[in-house]
C-alpha cells in the first residue's frame, strides 16, 4: 500500500455530525432549549403578520450566547410558513451589522436577500449604486413581491448610525411602500444601546423590548445534551457535559461558548487519539475557547487599540489588583509599549476614547471614583477577560 493512502482518516472516531456543534448551525425546534417564554413573546409581537398586518417592531437585548439570534431566526421561519398557510406572502431578511456596518451595505444586503431578479426585473448589484437608489429598488421589490417582510438587524449597535432604522421603521408611514407591511427586529448585546438612539427612531422602533437572560447550568446542560448526537455513541464520558455546563454557567452563561467548549474537547480527544471525550479535556477546551473568543472580539482592531489592552493586561498580571487601574497609569504603560514598538503614542484623550470602545464591547469595565477635593474624580479600568489570555493573543498576533 502506498504511504499516501494512510495520510487521511476516512472515518471520524469522535464526531458523527460535527455540524451540530457549529455556531452557524440553526437547530430544529426540539433543540432550542430554555427559551420557550422568549419565543412565545416574540411570536406574539409579530403575530399580526400572518394576517397580512404590520408586525410590531422589536428590540432584543442580552449578552452574547443567550439565544437572541437563534430565536429571532426560528420565529421568523415559523412566521413565513404559517403566513403562507393563511395565503399571506411573507419573508424575512437577516443582516449581520457587524459585517454590514454602513447604511448602504445594510440596505443592499436586505434588497438582495428579498429580490428575485427573474420575477421583479430589478438588479441589486453588490456595489456601485447610491444609497437612495438601493432604497428605491428595495421599496419596489417589497411592494411587487410580498405582503409582509420582517427584517432582522443583528448586532444593531455596530451600525455607523441610525439612518437605516429611521428609513425602515417609517417606510409605510412615509409612503415609501404601499402594498407591503414591514417589521424590524433589532438585536443588541448592549442594553444601553437604546440610550444612544435618535429619539424619533426610538419612538417608532422600540414598540416591544425583550431581555434574554444568561442560561443557567441546567439549561446549558440541556442545550449540550440536545446536541450530543454530534458525537458517536459512547464517546462522551458521562461527566463531560455536566462539567462543561457548570464551567460555562459559572463564568458567563453563554451557550455559544459552552458548545465551543464541547466541540474543542472532542477535537482534543481526536488529536490525542483518545476514543473518549473525557472530563479532563473540558478544562483545556475552555482555555482554547476563551482564546478564540477574545481573538474574534479584537479582530480588525487597530494597533493602538491593542496596545491599550496590552497595557491593561500587563498591569493586571503584574499587580494582581482586582479594582482596576487609573487612566493615567494605563496611559503610562501604553506609552512604554509604543516606544518598544517604535510607534508614536496617541494623545491621552484618544486613549480614553479607545478605553471607552473596549468597555462598550465588554472587554473591560470602567468605574468612576472620587478622590475628594485633593484628587477630584477619576476613572478606573479593569479587564473582564483573563489577562493571560489577552496577553497571549496580543503577543501571538504581533509576532
Amino acid at each position: 500500500m502506498d504511504a499516501a493512502d494512510d495520510l487521511f482518516t476516512r472515518e471520524d472516531p469522535i464526531f458523527a455530525n460535527k455540524e451540530l456543534l457549529e455556531i452557524s448551525h440553526l437547530p430544529g425546534e426540539g433543540r432550542i432549549v430554555g427559551r420557550d417564554d422568549e419565543i412565545a413573546d416574540l411570536a406574539t409581537a409579530v403575530n399580526p403578520a400572518i394576517f397580512g398586518q404590520s408586525p410590531s417592531n422589536v428590540l432584543i437585548y442580552g449578552k452574547t450566547g443567550t439565544g437572541k439570534s437563534l430565536c429571532a431566526k426560528y420565529v421568523s421561519k415559523r412566521l413565513v410558513s404559517t403566513a403562507g398557510e393563511e395565503g399571506v406572502n411573507a419573508t424575512f431578511a437577516y443582516v449581520d451589522c457587524a459585517q454590514d456596518t454602513t447604511e448602504t451595505q445594510a440596505v443592499q444586503t436586505i434588497a438582495d436577500a428579498v429580490n428575485d431578479p427573474d420575477a421583479t426585473g430589478i438588479n441589486v448589484p453588490d456595489k456601485g449604486l447610491s444609497t437612495s437608489t438601493y432604497y428605491k429598488r428595495l421599496w419596489r421589490i417589497l411592494d411587487q413581491r410580498y405582503d409582509v417582510v420582517l427584517i432582522i438587524l443583528d448586532e444593531i449597535d455596530k451600525l455607523d448610525d441610525d439612518a437605516i432604522l429611521m428609513q425602515l421603521s417609517r417606510a409605510g408611514e412615509a409612503g415609501k411602500i404601499t402594498d407591503c407591511k414591514l417589521g424590524v427586529v433589532g438585536i443588541s448585546n448592549k442594553i444601553q444601546y437604546k440610550d444612544r438612539m435618535d429619539e424619533r427612531v426610538k419612538s417608532s422602533l422600540c414598540e416591544r423590548e425583550f431581555v434574554f437572560p444568561p442560561y443557567d447550568a441546567n439549561q446549558l446542560r440541556e442545550i449540550m445534551q440536545a446536541r450530543a448526537d454530534a458525537f458517536h455513541d459512547d464517546v462522551l464520558e458521562p461527566s463531560t457535559i455536566p462539567r462543561a455546563a457548570a464551567l460555562a454557567a459559572r463564568e458567563h452563561g453563554d451557550a455559544r461558548k459552552a458548545i465551543d467548549i464541547l466541540r474543542y474537547a472532542g477535537e482534543i480527544a481526536q488529536s490525542n487519539g483518545d476514543p473518549t471525550v473525557r472530563e479532563e479535556f473540558v478544562t483545556q477546551a475552555r482555555e482554547r475557547a476563551e482564546t478564540d473568543r477574545f481573538r474574534e472580539l479584537i479582530r480588525g482592531s487597530t494597533p493602538h487599540s491593542r496596545y491599550v489592552l496590552q497595557a491593561l493586561a500587563l498591569l493586571s498580571l503584574s499587580s494582581g489588583r482586582q479594582d482596576g487601574f487609573r487612566t493615567s497609569r494605563v496611559y503610562e504603560i501604553y506609552e512604554n509599549i509604543c516606544r518598544q514598538e517604535g510607534s508614536d503614542s496617541l494623545s491621552l484623550r484618544r486613549v480614553r476614547d479607545l478605553l471607552k470602545e473596549h468597555a462598550f464591547l465588554d472587554i473591560i469595565e470602567q468605574s468612576k471614583h472620587s478622590g475628594g477635593s485633593a484628587e477630584g474624580s477619576y476613572t478606573k479600568h479593569q479587564l473582564l477577560e483573563d489577562p493571560s489570555v489577552v496577553k497571549e493573543v496580543l503577543t501571538e498576533d504581533a509576532s
